[in-house]
């Protein structure tokens, strides 16, 4: 398809367990103006074999080999350098789609132009109704101040091409280069928000990583960085009040960490109350 609107990244590395199923479910899909980019990061299985059966068939799959490993971020911009449509729609070669999707979420975005991005899997609100959009002030708020915002992965995402391009694509941070991706885009994009029942998670023994403790402290230096950021859009006043409740959070965690002498979580907690008291 020369001009769909919508391109499905799907980077892939050793995933012939689940392929399969990853492709089916966007093939599937209601929207038909679609391109699947599969990029796959140097598999030792048969994950490319079967992507490709997949090409064969059907023209809208595009599948490529990197020369060399690139790792997940930088596989995931090689792939968006790829695409053709106005959205960029991430599905992992081991997560599924529901097949209406792409309907919802592309029909959603067209609905609000002035939006860069938007999140789905987003738990109810008991104030709004879905979907609604929220600008860099309050995408901000939305997180620190109400129920949470950037801990969404990119198969929750879908990212107008251009909005993405402008950011520059996303950091190598590893294992947190999406929530960083996040508070990026919200600094100069808004957000649509999306409710649940759209895409699924699969939780399997072969994942990298089940256990995100060591990965705590990175997301702790990445919402000091972006709150104290200059391009931050909430006031001064109102990020130092959220760096110091946190402080304050982390305290108490520290005392529960001792009273149970969990030694590993708390020298992780003592890391991050140190970051926070170096905050000027």
């Amino acid at each position: 398809m020369s001009n769909p609107i919508v391109s499905v990244l799907m980077t892939s590395y050793n995933r012939e367990k689940y392929i399969s199923t990853a492709i089916e479910s966007v093939l599937s899909s209601t929207l038909r103006e679609l391109e699947l980019i599969i990029v796959d990061d140097g598999s030792k299985d048969r994950t490319v074999q079967i992507a490709r059966s997949y090409a064969e068939k059907d023209s809208r799959v595009r599948v490529h080999q990197n020369p060399k490993n690139l790792g997940d971020y930088p596989n995931r911009n090689q792939a968006a350098s790829l695409a053709r449509g106005k959205y960029l729609k991430y599905v992992d070669s081991d997560d599924y789609m529901y097949p209406w999707a792409l309907e919802i979420m592309v029909g959603t975005m067209e609905k609000y132009p002035e939006a860069g991005w938007g999140l789905c899997s987003m738990e109810p609100n008991p104030e709004r109704v879905f979907p609604f959009m929220l600008n860099p002030r309050e995408a901000y708020e939305y997180h620190y101040k109400g129920p949470g915002l950037f801990r969404r992965a990119p198969l929750s995402a879908i990212i107008r091409k251009d909005t993405f391009d402008q950011a520059g694509g996303f950091n190598p941070i590893r294992m947190a280069g999406d929530y960083e991706m996040w508070h990026r885009l919200a600094q100069r994009f808004s957000v649509v928000l999306m409710p649940e029942g759209m895409v699924w998670y699969r939780v399997h023994g072969d994942q990298e990583i089940r256990d995100m403790q060591q990965f705590i402290f990175t997301y702790e230096s990445l919402k000091i960085q972006y709150l104290l950021s200059d391009n931050c859009p909430l006031d001064k006043d109102t990020c130092r009040r959220i760096i110091k409740e946190d402080t304050r959070k982390t305290y108490r965690r520290l005392l529960g960490n001792l009273i149970h002498l969990n030694i590993p979580v708390l020298k992780i907690n003592w890391k991050i109350l140190r970051l926070h008291l170096s905050v000027k």
